[in-house]
């Protein structure tokens, strides 16, 4: 199993609110295109690497998401001529990921009307599974995904059920900025979010018509983030 795709990555983007019923647990609004925000590289966390780390007065949530790793280089591409087999084509492989995310920090931000970069961008908030060959997922439509805290299912949906199909995704990420080999796309989450505390375990993992993917799989705890930082409540 191989983990070097996560160092050939020099864009992390991530779709978000991509999913009906995870909009409608957070309560917030249906887009009506896609919009995406990134992740630093220095958020990923890779197998057997250690514990994803929660910082001092964090609420910090889970979200599972089938990750693209991207083959080729596309720009300003043409909706109408970019279907379901040109986007698989442009997929070098995909991964499992766990989008972690200072739940506190990213709506104090909203509140404000503030970047929240900061929520979503602290060491380790990026557990990724190991490379998963394009041969095991025929159909990236056709995946689901699944996570559990400290043994209970929490997540478990199909990515079936994404608002915006791949092909928008990528169209409308590169009409913005070039998608390049190595970049990780992460394609949304779907309903059952949940805070986690140091202690907590959490596995993941996917599968394709019943059968679980052994590359996809994911199992790191929770420890508290060392360091000086701790959220008071104001940005």
């Amino acid at each position: 199993m191989s983990v070097a795709y996560a160092q050939r990555a020099r864009k992390i983007l991530c779709i978000g609110r991509n999913y009906v019923d995870h909009i409608k647990e957070l309560n917030n609004v249906k887009p009506s295109s896609p919009f995406f925000f990134l992740k630093p590289s220095s958020s990923i966390l890779l197998p057997n690497e250690g514990p994803m780390l929660a910082p001092k007065g964090v609420i910090v949530h889970y979200e599972v998401e089938l990750a693209l790793i991207m083959g080729k280089t596309l720009k300003n591409l043409d909706p109408a001529k970019f279907g379901k087999k040109e986007a698989i084509d442009a997929i070098d492989g995909y991964a499992l990921a766990v989008d972690m995310t200072a739940r506190n920090i990213q709506d104090e931000a909203k509140k404000k009307g503030l970047p929240w970069s900061i929520g979503k961008g602290f060491d380790t908030f990026l557990p990724l599974s190991h490379y998963i060959p394009k041969s095991q997922i025929p159909d990236p439509h056709n995946v689901n995904l699944h996570l559990e805290l400290n043994g209970e299912k929490r997540q478990n949906d199909s990515t079936g059920l994404m608002i915006f199909d791949i092909p928008k995704i990528l169209t409308t990420m590169s009409s913005i900025m070039t998608i390049q080999p190595g970049d990780l796309i992460l394609t949304g989450t779907p309903k059952g979010v949940g805070s986690v505390r140091p202690g907590d375990k959490i596995t993941a993992g996917l599968s394709v018509n019943g059968k679980e993917i052994e590359e996809g799989k994911i199992a790191f705890i929770v420890e508290e983030k060392p360091g000086p930082y701790e959220f008071k409540t104001k940005i």
